[in-house]
């Protein structure tokens, strides 16, 4: 991805060094915060109230390597880059884009969701509608899901950019009262799944503009669709527990990560990403 020597957003916030007390417990953001914990480990926690800020702001002395302070800048342009185009996509349906913030931490974050680990992955949290990355989870990307490539790191900030548009548009809202009425497997199934790949479908969009400046080099698309498939949750079931559990899945299977993410890569509308209307069968 041609990165270097563009614009960064100003909507970042630091807080590597700063860590946090894990409390136990549940939130308003468990909707996508306790389905990453339920696949990579992890135990986000009850509301807490979280001060907002914006600009980039670094906690402490902390000392990056060169590697992990190219990776903000990185992340802040990728950041950057979907304020653009969602601010534009929004401007077309004659709504308006509010831009989250990227919060990066190291080790444990709190965020209105609670308290988390890293172990829990990259995550959104519509209680304060910010992005929360652990940097370290580039290098998993690379190793443990083998899913190397900085475009692979950017579908990811994309893909939790997704559940931002999700919350923006309303759909969260429209969601969450399921969550208490139905099972697990049953919210699961009809709900969860669906919204993973919708913020799929989402971050496929933004990478259609992005190819559309001419921004995307030559293996880009192919980093990002080996990410959406490396976290697909019959690959990381088989990978944790050498068996797949499909009533257990929460972000659908490799292949319909993958199918979602390209059908936005080559629509470029929101309309195209209705994953709740379609049958299972379809999905």
């Amino acid at each position: 991805m041609k990165w270097q020597g563009r614009r960064a957003s100003t909507n970042v916030e630091d807080r590597r060094g700063r860590g946090g007390k894990t409390i136990v417990g549940g939130g308003i953001g468990g909707i996508i915060v306790i389905i990453i914990v339920m696949l990579l480990g992890g135990n986000p926690s009850s509301l807490i109230n979280n001060m907002t800020s914006s600009g980039t702001q670094t906690v402490g002395n902390y000392q990056g390597t060169a590697q992990e302070e190219e990776l903000v800048d990185f992340v802040s342009v990728v950041l950057a880059d979907t304020e653009d185009v969602w601010s534009d996509v929004f401007k077309q349906q004659g709504l308006t884009y509010k831009n989250p913030e990227l919060v990066i931490y190291s080790g444990s974050v709190q965020s209105a969701c609670g308290t988390a680990s890293s172990a829990v992955g990259p995550f959104y949290c519509p209680g304060d509608q910010k992005l929360y990355i652990d940097l370290s989870f580039y290098d998993e990307l690379k190793q443990q899901f083998q899913a190397p490539g900085d475009f692979a790191m950017a579908y990811v900030v994309a893909h939790e950019v997704g559940h931002h548009v999700q919350t923006l548009l309303g759909t969260m809202d429209k969601v969450e009262p399921y969550r208490q009425r139905l099972s697990e497997k049953e919210f699961n199934t009809k709900y969860q799944v669906r919204i993973e790949l919708q913020a799929d479908y989402y971050a496929g969009v933004w990478a259609h503009y992005e190819q559309g400046k001419n921004l995307l080099e030559q293996g880009d698309l192919e980093e990002a669709l080996t990410a959406a498939s490396a976290v697909g949750d019959d690959t990381i079931q088989q990978r944790a527990q050498g068996y797949v559990v499909p009533d257990s899945f929460t972000h659908g299977t490799s292949e319909q990560r993958k199918r979602w993410f390209y059908k936005g890569f080559e629509s470029g509308t929101i309309q195209g990403g209705d994953t709740f209307s379609v049958s299972d069968s379809n999905l």
